[in-house]
């Protein structure tokens, strides 16, 4: 089962996604998170270019319900192959 959680839920919760700089980077990312937070405003996303245009930074902030939320939502997002790191 899960630990006890310091956080508490339902919270805003920020998760940085970071990739190379792909034609569709954005839209995968947008997909995966709108998978595991539905009601995830696409208009608040901040996506940002590296100083060398060779990666993108992708900030969302998700209402979260749970760390079972969270948790799969990390994992799915790491196991992408076009996601290099979550944060």
């Amino acid at each position: 089962m899960y630990e006890e959680s310091i956080i508490e839920y339902p919270c805003d919760f920020p998760i940085k996604i970071m990739g190379k700089a792909e034609q569709n980077f954005t839209c995968v990312a947008l997909e995966i998170v709108k998978h595991h937070a539905p009601d995830f405003d696409e208009a608040s996303m901040e996506v940002r270019t590296s100083k060398g245009g060779n990666y993108l930074s992708i900030t969302c902030t998700i209402r979260a319900t749970s760390r079972r939320q969270l948790d799969q939502l990390y994992c799915a997002l790491t196991e992408h192959p076009m996601v290099s790191v979550v944060l």
